[in-house]
């Protein structure tokens, strides 16, 4: 077993769950670096005994980064947010945040440095989102020039909050709705663009990262094997909850006036930086290498997904599913 250290900044998030129990059953020990070491609990059992430790550290305070990094082989960095709240903006966390964690991980002597980006990624972009994600990147190069960089799509998995958030909202509403901004009875009415990636593909992607040579200075893009609009996301979230409800193609200006007022939500619905990137998609560009390069087959949503929306179907139909199974 290596006594190789990763800390690993985000880790009790969606993707940094998966990924501390993946790279403590390939031998790292991790150190789980995140705000509150209560919360991130449940993920001591993930390793042996001692194999996963809890650090307090905020990438927000250079202080505890810089001693979370202390001794560590590799870092990476899953930390991100999709609106804003108070100090908590896009460039502090995006930009400022990297930048701390880039700079402690030189000072410190790592060698492996993995930063989380999202494909969209763009100066130019209408998303702060999407452009303070850019700003990131070419700060944490500045200051790293090996770092190894992904933009993953839209990341599917048992505790997503994107087919989830569907699946909950099927189970609540006679009528589960898309934005478009062409006729939805058309079929280039089905809206937005996506390329769903299985979030155990983006771990090991990570993995080998760190384990593998020649990733050091890369970008790469994570995507799914298929493009979907969300016409078909909604339809699959509707055959899966077997809630049978109306699929409702609805103009991007309806979702620009809600999210006007969604946004105040403690945590919001929909938000007008949001609705860019809705209107965006998110599409690997094919310019940059994505899991090929790592020997990994894309995972189907439609394998995946069915597993877990599973929960959102009426009590019936599980009991009569259940009952056929015998």
């Amino acid at each position: 077993m290596t006594e190789k250290l990763v800390t690993i900044f985000g880790g009790s998030g969606f993707i940094g769950r998966y990924l501390v129990r993946h790279l403590a059953q390939k031998g790292w020990r991790v150190r789980v670096a995140v705000r509150d070491v209560q919360k991130a609990a449940f993920l001591k059992p993930a390793g042996n005994v001692g194999q996963i430790s809890l650090f307090p550290a905020s990438v927000t305070d250079a202080a505890s980064v810089a001693a979370a990094v202390h001794g560590a082989d590799a870092v990476v960095n899953l930390v991100g947010v999709l609106f804003e709240r108070g100090q908590r903006t896009f460039d502090a966390i995006h930009v400022e945040g990297a930048t701390t964690v880039a700079k402690a991980a030189v000072a410190a002597g790592v060698k492996r440095l993995v930063q989380m980006s999202a494909l969209g990624a763009d100066p130019q972009s209408p998303s702060a989102y999407a452009r303070s994600r850019d700003a990131g990147e070419m700060a944490v190069r500045g200051i790293f020039p090996g770092v190894t960089i992904f933009r993953p799509s839209v990341v599917f998995g048992t505790e997503d909050g994107f087919f989830n958030r569907f699946g909950r909202m099927a189970q609540l509403s006679p009528a589960i709705a898309f934005f478009t901004n062409s006729n939805p009875h058309t079929p280039a009415g089905g809206g937005s663009k996506f390329q769903p990636v299985y979030v155990g593909d983006v771990v090991e992607a990570i993995a080998q990262s760190l384990e593998g040579e020649g990733h050091s200075g890369k970008i790469y893009e994570l995507a799914g094997p298929r493009v979907y609009d969300m016409r078909e996301i909604m339809n699959i979230v509707n055959r899966e909850t077997q809630r049978k409800r109306m699929v409702w193609g609805v103009p991007y200006v309806i979702a620009d006036i809600a999210a006007i007022f969604l946004q105040f939500l403690p945590t919001p619905l929909l938000t007008p930086d949001q609705v860019k990137l809705l209107k965006l998609g998110s599409v690997a560009t094919g310019r940059r290498p994505g899991l090929a390069v790592f020997g990994i087959t894309p995972t189907t949503l439609e394998v995946v997904v069915p597993t877990y929306l599973k929960r959102f179907r009426p009590l019936q139909q599980n009991k009569r599913i259940r009952a056929e199974a015998r």
